[in-house]
């Protein structure tokens, strides 16, 4: 027998005591029977309502002694169906939906007008928009006054946080019956109809025409809102412009009569 024989000999044993004595203990908790792990999923999927203190105690009542704790763990974990998105609740709630939104043209003499748009999403109609200096919550309350007359108030009203819709703004769109959706700060991609009825009015209209003064404006919206916007996806819904006209400028119509010679 070679002496590197009695050695290895020697490590195997170490390593098989130093095994058997870091080796999970037999004595514990008692394994829970199959059948009471098969009833406790059968009740938890026939009761859905049904948790572990209400599972435990009709257990006890038909003489199984289990603790809350097992029966908590023998449940099984229901994932939590994921909260809806917002193509989802666009796409649920489109006929109810209105969005509101401002944004801002300046003039000729650098001053800042402030435009307010409210759009139907149904139809991706234009219900109402006025320009104003100096806009307040009451002023825009009034302007959503003005858009729902005779109970024509939608059930959603998607906006942002803008700080110019206050106190009396809320109070006004409650009173009406109408529910607030709020999007997440600095996200304007959550009102998207209404951002791109911004960005078609800028490039078909308000690129294109120097404006003068807050009627001037007024005036050329209302133009272009009877005209249908071409970049929005209801304009196939809008009659063909007349073709036959003959036209040197396409929004020489929306400049002043002094100012259409130019």
């Amino acid at each position: 027998m070679l002496s590197n024989t009695v050695l290895r000999w020697q490590r195997r044993r170490f390593c098989e005591h130093w095994t058997k004595l870091s080796a999970r203990p037999i004595a514990g908790r008692p394994p829970i029977n199959a059948e009471i792990k098969a009833l406790v999923t059968r009740m938890a999927a026939a009761n859905p309502l049904w948790r572990a203190p209400r599972i435990h105690k009709e257990l006890l009542r038909l003489g199984i002694d289990v603790s809350e704790r097992t029966v908590s763990r023998l449940i099984p974990k229901r994932r939590t169906p994921p909260s809806q998105t917002w193509r989802t609740f666009l796409t649920n709630h489109v006929p109810d939906l209105v969005s509101i939104d401002f944004f801002t043209v300046p003039t000729a003499r650098f001053r800042i007008l402030f435009v307010f748009v409210v759009l139907a999403h149904d139809r991706r109609r234009v219900l109402n928009f006025n320009v104003t200096e100096h806009p307040s919550a009451a002023w825009t309350a009034q302007q959503i006054v003005d858009a729902f007359p005779d109970d024509s108030a939608p059930s959603y009203l998607l906006r942002d946080r803008a700080g110019i819709y206050g106190e009396a703004f809320r109070q006004r769109v409650t009173g009406m019956g109408i529910r607030e959706v709020l999007t997440a700060p600095h996200s304007p991609w959550q009102n998207p109809f209404a951002e791109r009825l911004i960005g078609s009015i800028r490039r078909e209209c308000l690129d294109h025409v120097l404006v003068l003064r807050e009627r001037h404006l007024r005036c050329t919206l209302a133009r272009c809102r009877v005209e249908g916007w071409r970049g929005t996806p209801c304009a196939r819904l809008q009659p063909p412009p007349d073709r036959t006209a003959q036209t040197v400028f396409p929004y020489a119509a929306l400049l002043p009569a002094s100012c259409q010679g130019l």
